[in-house]
């Protein structure tokens, strides 16, 4: 049975990493569900966080490959980890002038912002686990006009970094 994996990927910061990851997931004809890449505190390696839907024994096989690609520093599949996952998410809704006050105290519920307002809509920023950004849409239901998701971003708690060979930093 397939189900969602989670990878944390450190990469060094360079040209062409990104299409070097994507790259091994279509060889393995793995689909991508979300990916989210950035910065981290040291400006020469980036985080990518990886959401691939596998059967649990693929996993190891994702992460071994995953290691194999030269730009790759770590990778910790965390998905069986304590981790605090999040995602955020864009919702522009039909907000007509008598139907503002109850998408209002709605997005509220959910913890959510209204973040632009036109005459004829509202644009909803939500943060939250994958399941909350589904209720809220769910809720919302027909007045959904348009949705960006930025897919799971994925912490460890606690002291556990991983990051086993990073290189060191560099004296300034």
């Amino acid at each position: 049975m397939s189900i969602p994996h989670t990878f944390v990927v450190w990469v060094e910061n360079k040209p062409g990493v990104l299409n070097r990851v994507a790259s091994l997931f279509r060889r393995r004809n793995y689909n991508i569900h979300s990916l989210n890449v950035g910065t981290t505190q040291d400006p020469r390696i980036s985080r990518m966080t990886l959401v691939v839907h596998t059967e649990p024994a693929k996993a190891p096989l994702i992460e071994a490959n995953l290691y194999k690609l030269v730009n790759v520093i770590d990778v910790q599949d965390v998905t069986e980890r304590p981790a605090v996952r999040r995602e955020l998410a864009l919702i522009k809704v039909r907000a007509m002038p008598g139907a503002r006050a109850e998408i209002i105290n709605l997005a509220s519920v959910f913890r959510a912002h209204i973040v632009d307002a036109t005459p004829e809509t509202l644009t909803i920023e939500a943060t939250g686990t994958p399941e909350k950004i589904d209720g809220l849409l769910a809720t919302l239901g027909e007045q959904v006009l348009e949705v960006v998701r930025t897919g799971v971003l994925a912490m460890t708690r606690g002291l556990a970094e991983g990051k086993r060979h990073l290189p060191a930093a560099s004296a300034a």
